[in-house]
């Protein structure tokens, strides 16, 4: 993410949308997009072909760091146990952020509603991407079906970010933790 003065358009344009994507939705118009980052409208256009393009390039940017949020130091040292809950503790940790608002990712399917959109195809890409980590660990650890439990896994995550996310519920007592565990222990997962 781009914070100094000398960042180049293309970079506070995705720096900008990101951060006005999340907090105000995907419905920001053109002209505030230009007018937070700095960058005339003509640059924009020069740049990307239209806003949905800002959108999905400002969401592809930063899925490095997103993935790295939910992602243990040692992924290795881990059970597969270990590194599904270290998902949903983490979620607990973020979710505490007064700028919290849910999950990015998921957030853009919901506005958008079309899965054609340039965006919401970077946004599937990346919670088809955490199901297959919770299937690919669900597998590990003997799961008696590992595509189910994943699916149920992102039932946990996906609403307890997005309610998180809404201020109508808090993740610091551990509730999707322990929901997560209580899907393991039925699953059967070591």
């Amino acid at each position: 993410m781009a914070t100094t003065e000398k960042a180049s358009p293309r970079d506070r344009l995705l720096d900008a949308a990101a951060q006005l994507f999340y907090r105000e939705g995907v419905s920001i118009g053109v002209e505030t997009l230009c007018r937070t980052a700095g960058v005339s409208k003509r640059s924009m256009y020069q740049l990307f072909d239209s806003k949905d393009e800002v959108l999905a390039a400002s969401l592809e940017e930063r899925i490095g760091w997103y993935e790295a949020l939910f992602t243990p130091a040692d992924p290795d040292a881990c059970t597969p146990r270990e590194r599904i809950l270290h998902v949903f503790e983490r979620l607990a940790e973020v979710s505490a952020d007064p700028g919290y608002h849910g999950c990015p990712y998921l957030a853009v399917l919901v506005e958008l509603k079309n899965p054609d959109h340039p965006a919401s195809v970077v946004a599937r890409g990346v919670k088809d991407r955490l199901r297959e980590v919770f299937r690919t660990q669900a597998e590990r650890g003997s799961a008696r079906d590992p595509g189910l439990l994943a699916r149920q896994l992102m039932l946990v995550y996906d609403g307890a970010g997005a309610r998180s996310g809404a201020r109508v519920e808090h993740l610091d007592d551990g509730l999707a933790a322990t929901t997560a565990a209580a899907l393991l222990d039925a699953a059967g997962l070591a």
